[in-house]
């Protein structure tokens, strides 16, 4: 069984680690891109191993583009965009990521979203967006629960003063100088996914992390630690009625 990292989240979800699958070098061993340069099928064997754990269901999934489009989606499929919304019982919701932030959303009156945070994700709102679209379906946003996945942490993510004054712009200081690095600084991205949260209202009893930095662990990918030439990790939610 692949290992998949969890949270109190009350609906079957999962983060995945590098761990579990069969790729090999610099793609060990669970890399779930075939965009990578990874051999296609050892990808292949390694998203088997992963659906298996949730049953082998229908998948919507991304391809993913850094922005802040969101889709409500009731069957599978691939979308252009960095969110997917659906109220549709037994489809499987999936984010590719190796050092943005895959979110999940869960609302208990049958919804669940599966979100893409890069640093222009959170920036441009993708969190309060998913939670306006919940409201727009009348959903109350305060009642969903959000898990926070494994991301870089703003102990290792180094930015431009541009990013820095972006999030400055968005009401998001979540940053602090790099002290080893003039002009440079250290963003925390989790920090201002949690700010996001607290603003919209979801009560702290309902947001969970993980607490893990990709950069920082070997049992994850990381992009920016590898220089570009590693996997990719999932993250996943599904509705069960």
């Amino acid at each position: 069984m692949v290992p998949l990292l969890t949270t109190p989240l009350p609906t079957p979800h999962g983060f995945t680690t590098r761990l579990g699958g069969v790729s090999e070098g610099p793609f060990h061993s669970l890399n779930l891109s075939p965009a990578t340069g990874d051999d296609p099928e050892k990808v292949a064997e390694n998203q088997r191993r992963v659906l298996s754990a949730f049953g082998h269901p229908p998948v919507a999934a991304l391809k993913q583009v850094h922005g802040t489009a969101l889709h409500l989606v009731e069957g599978p499929g691939v979308w252009e965009g960095d969110g997917l919304l659906t109220t549709a019982p037994g489809l499987l919701l999936r984010v590719g990521v190796a050092d943005c932030y895959p979110l999940l959303l869960y609302h208990p009156q049958g919804a669940v979203a599966a979100l893409h945070a890069g640093w222009r994700g959170v920036v441009g709102g993708i969190l309060p967006k998913a939670l306006a679209l919940l409201e727009a379906l009348g959903l109350d946003p305060k009642e969903a629960h959000l898990a926070i996945g494994p991301g870089i942490g703003g102990c290792c993510y180094q930015v431009g003063e541009e990013v820095a004054e972006a999030f400055q712009g968005a009401g998001l200081p979540t940053f602090r100088k790099d002290e080893s690095a003039p002009g440079k600084y250290l963003l925390d991205l989790e920090r201002a996914i949690l700010l996001q949260a607290e603003r919209a209202g979801i009560s702290p009893k309902r947001t969970y992390r993980v607490g893990l930095c990709t950069a920082c662990s070997q049992a994850l990918f990381s992009h920016r630690r590898d220089r570009g030439r590693t996997g990719r990790m999932w993250g996943l939610v599904m509705l069960t009625h």
